[in-house]
């Protein structure tokens, strides 16, 4: 019986590789998107009357006045920019705080996992539609994030591309714990397999346990936070031994690392640790700056958050409103030392503490704490794709790459705002948004 059906699985097979051989692919469909001007990442300036070729997923040219080639179907997008697919180093795609801070706890602890799947396929969506077609998801609970990821991929729901982390490492009773309740509250305490560890031991098992289960990059909290109830925002958490085990370990199997650290001295931990970013940084001090510039270390500022977290209308309870306060008081004037000392920055902005699809109004803060409008872009485009490992296929709009493009009406290097404005969007040489009229 085994050999009859060894002898049937092989005809098969040989006869699906003579209907292979006979019936060659057909060539990639060619795409030429055209507008008035061109932003590609590798500069300052914009090329004018540009054509981009794309053959399949990926960009074959790019310039000023191409030729069309043959059986190509043109949009023509008028008077845009055409710029390289947004990304965004710091979201959340599975959760979103509310304007009503104690509905949206309320409504957190009613959930199920599955409507938190369903729930977070809309941030996905508008996350694409806002321009942002990658992002490092850093943060998630229930392998939503991990589960989303795939989906994506595998074409069953419209949203960026991801890089998740799954659960985020952190002291017991830390920033990513559930602080300020009494105990019991939310039944067992969490161990390294949801990333709470105490040691050196445990840091390397709970890297372990996130890579095993999916995680792309390991995102540990090596401070207090804003939006945890029961710890200093500024307070170390993590001790230098359990992070550098953590970031050896993610290194030793080739994920990338970011460190939630708003406190100086926990940022300067986790950069003499070998950590890839810095998320937050709000109270750092030019001493670590000035080694995180000397060993390359990422900025990823977030802006976006402290304005949500501040905002007039916020009702947070007082020991988060004390902490939003003290963080954003200082992180402007972080953000502008840190251009000044030339520290790599990649752009961030914790979307999901905020409404999803209002990534881009990142951009407007960055410049208007100093930043050149093309220095912003470039921090969204190939310092993005840098930090997340992903320079060679994304984040500027050159020959061979993929085909991630979005255009904003006018030229962003003259306003930055037009970032918020996005009325195209490609993904991987797919149009996922294109709205009537253009």
């Amino acid at each position: 019986m085994k050999k009859a059906l060894l002898l049937i699985a092989s005809f098969f097979v040989s006869a699906f590789g003579l209907l292979a051989q006979a019936a060659p692919p057909a060539a990639p469909a060619l795409t030429v998107l055209r507008a008035a001007r061109l932003f590609d990442g590798t500069g300052d300036r914009v090329v004018e009357n540009a054509v981009i070729v794309i053959e399949g997923s990926k960009i074959k040219a790019t310039g000023s006045g191409l030729a069309i080639p043959a059986g190509a179907t043109t949009v023509d997008l008028g008077d845009a920019t055409l710029l390289p697919g947004f990304i965004d180093a710091h979201t959340h795609l599975s959760s979103q705080g509310e304007e009503n801070y104690l509905q949206g706890f309320f409504d957190d602890l009613r959930r199920t996992v599955p409507e938190d799947a369903y729930r977070a396929q809309t941030f996905a969506k508008r996350t694409l539609d806002a321009g942002f077609t990658t992002v490092r998801n850093v943060g998630a609970s229930d392998d939503v994030d991990v589960g989303l990821r795939n989906a994506i991929a595998r074409d069953w729901v419209v949203g960026p591309r991801m890089l998740v982390s799954r659960y985020p490492l952190g002291a017991t009773g830390g920033h990513c714990d559930r602080t300020g309740f009494p105990e019991n509250t939310f039944g067992p305490e969490f161990g390294p397999e949801r990333g709470k560890l105490a040691g050196a031991d445990q840091a390397r098992q709970a890297v372990r346990l996130q890579v095993k289960y999916g995680a792309d990059v390991i995102k540990m909290c090596v401070s207090g936070g804003v939006l945890s109830l029961g710890d200093d925002v500024s307070a170390s958490q993590m001790t230098d031994e359990e992070i550098a085990a953590a970031v050896d370990e993610a290194h030793r199997l080739k994920r990338k690392t970011a460190a939630h650290a708003h406190g100086d001295l926990a940022a300067r931990a986790a950069v003499k640790g070998g950590i890839d970013s810095i998320e937050h940084g709000s109270f750092m001090t030019d001493e670590t700056l000035a080694l995180m510039k000397a060993r390359g270390t990422y900025l990823v500022p977030t802006l976006m958050a402290g304005e949500w977290v501040t905002r007039p209308t916020a009702n947070y309870p007082p020991a988060i409103a004390a902490k939003a306060k003290a963080a954003v008081a200082v992180r402007s004037d972080m953000f502008r030392r840190a251009l000044k000392s030339g520290v790599k920055i990649a752009f961030g902005t914790d979307a999901g503490v905020f409404p999803h699809g209002q990534n881009s109004k990142e951009f407007g803060l960055m410049v208007g704490l100093g930043m050149s409008p093309a220095a912003a872009l470039r921090a969204a485009g190939p310092a993005a794709a840098d930090l997340l490992g992903l320079s060679k296929d994304i984040g500027t709009l050159e020959p061979g790459k993929e085909a991630d493009i979005v255009a904003v009406p006018g030229n962003p290097l003259a306003d930055i705002h037009v970032t918020e404005k996005v009325f195209f969007v490609m993904k991987g040489g797919r149009i996922e948004r294109r709205d009537s009229g253009r």
